[in-house]
């Protein structure tokens, strides 16, 4: 995982990453509050970052570029060799009210040049888009380029604003596409939403046939999406259109081999000015219905250091002493979870502080259920709760806050999320524990994926109320811990840790 903080520890801003021929991640993301350049960071699994010789950063007095730099993506070159950067740019004279697209590019993804071609820089204009003559909220949304090619010809997608419409719900994907002699020419908007005030950090891709669209909202911290056979649109919303849950921001594909990956950086505490972490990708995939949903990493795998079956694990223990709950440890190796009156909570030590932990959860009735992490003697932990009944699964902090004798306690609800439910109230779940980063698989498909520094120590099993729950087939996985990121001590030698990594 990735923070790149220094002074502040919300410097991250948008991402972007590109893999090269060698299988390198290459992260490009924004430092804030000051947008003065584009960092750069590589790594050889997606997991931990090395800092790098920055890409780029703001122009000379006088230039378009010489404000801040803002959202940027990275590709191959569209004519010739090496790579390009299309990026975001503000100019001091306009105070920040027009955002601008523009170019750069390099040989080898380390060493940057900036060069304008095809009409560059673009800016918003009219008939289509918001315009000085036309700019209802005193400032006009134009930035968060990415470069996507169909049917042979380039396109930009770009976070833009409908010329028309409420001022509040003008936000919409824009689009131009590069003519051979005009360069870049701004067309009709790809998808006009009518109802956020800006789409941020867009993006396309084909999966299986269907163009899906990506977009950041601003107003739930959400990200979002939509989809249609042709690239050109028009493009529809299924009834649950959430592709990443509450906290998860400008996202990001990426195709590696035959996986397509998603990046975003993620909001700790869900507020734009704390912590900013970029997490572990997840891969993209579609169902039976043409829906997306996210997948587990594939790399997490390649780091099993050891496994650890159930019927090896420590015995759960009950830590809230009600005398009507029960364990029992039948002979085929499934455990079974009962408490008639209230909760109860049935811990055991973990093997490690990272691990993959999977297995079937069942529960019987209509009680509540789900596990616990990093759970002390009095129950103070994670809890993610699992609804059979209603189809929601949450990640809340729940325990005692010695900080407040009036309001001795913590009970918040960090993140929600929906799973279909199944008849027989069964689930195949996978959770992930990485350092702060915790991840919740049910039935394959990813439902959580967040940050959070509230409990670092503890027991990990399963709580429930009400109900008789089964645990079977359990296992955890060993992994190791994350590596922290440091940045080169010589950014000109940026190239050296680029060749250490691809000898890895």
């Amino acid at each position: 995982m990735y923070s790149g903080s220094g002074f502040s520890s919300w410097e991250i801003g948008d991402v972007d990453v590109f893999i090269d021929e060698n299988g390198v991640h290459h992260l490009f993301h924004l430092i804030i509050p000051n947008h003065d350049y584009i960092a750069h960071a590589v790594s050889k699994d997606g997991l931990s970052w090395k800092r790098v010789k920055n890409a780029l950063f703001v122009g000379d007095p006088g230039d378009w570029d010489d404000d801040m730099l803002w959202t940027m993506h990275v590709s191959k070159n569209a004519e010739g060799e090496g790579y390009e950067m299309y990026y975001t740019g503000l100019k001091r004279k306009d105070k920040g009210v027009m955002q601008k697209i523009g170019r750069a590019v390099s040989p080898d993804l380390f060493h940057w040049t900036k060069e304008n071609r095809y009409g560059l820089p673009l800016k918003s204009k009219a008939p289509y888009y918001e315009s000085s003559d036309n700019n209802p909220r005193q400032w006009l949304s134009f930035r968060d380029p990415y470069k996507y090619q169909f049917e042979g010809e380039d396109y930009l997608l770009i976070c833009a604003r409908s010329a028309v419409g409420p001022t509040y719900r003008r936000g919409c994907i824009g689009v131009a596409k590069r003519d051979a002699i005009d360069g870049f020419v701004l067309q009709k908007p790809l998808h006009v939403a009518y109802v956020y005030d800006d789409i941020e950090c867009p993006c396309v891709v084909e999966i299986k046939g269907m163009h899906y669209l990506l977009g950041s909202i601003r107003e739930d911290i959400k990200v979002r999406y939509w989809f249609s056979p042709d690239f050109k649109g028009e493009y529809h919303a299924f009834h649950n259109n959430v592709l990443m849950p509450q906290g998860n921001y400008a996202a990001r594909i990426v195709k590696e081999g035959e996986y397509y990956l998603i990046y975003n950086f993620y909001f700790v505490g869900g507020n734009v000015n704390t912590l900013r972490v970029i997490p572990p990708p997840k891969q993209l995939d579609v169902d039976s219905n043409g829906r997306l949903l996210l997948k587990t990493y594939h790399h997490w795998q390649t780091l099993y250091q050891r496994t650890i079956f159930q019927k090896n694990l420590p015995t759960p223990v009950p830590i809230l002493g009600n005398p009507s709950a029960n364990f029992d440890m039948e002979i085929e190796g499934k455990w079974r979870f009962g408490c008639r009156s209230g909760y109860e909570v049935f811990c055991f030590d973990k093997p490690s502080e990272n691990f993959v932990w999977e297995g079937t959860l069942a529960v019987e009735g209509m009680g509540k259920t789900g596990f616990v992490i990093e759970c002390d003697k009095e129950g103070t932990a994670y809890y993610i709760s699992i609804d059979f009944v209603n189809g929601f699964v949450q990640f809340r902090a729940w325990g005692f806050n010695e900080k407040d004798v009036k309001n001795n306690f913590v009970f918040e609800n960090i993140q929600t999320n929906q799973f279909e439910i199944v008849e027989n109230k069964e689930i195949y779940f996978k959770i992930i524990r990485y350092g702060n980063y915790y991840e919740l698989s049910i039935n394959e498909i990813v439902k959580l994926t967040l940050l959070d520094f509230k409990y670092s120590d503890g027991k990990i099993g399963v709580y429930v109320c009400s109900a008789i729950v089964s645990l079977s087939d359990s296992k955890i996985h060993i992994i190791p811990e994350p590596e922290n990121e440091y940045a080169t001590s010589d950014p000109t030698k940026a190239l050296d840790e680029y060749n250490k990594i691809t000898q890895i």
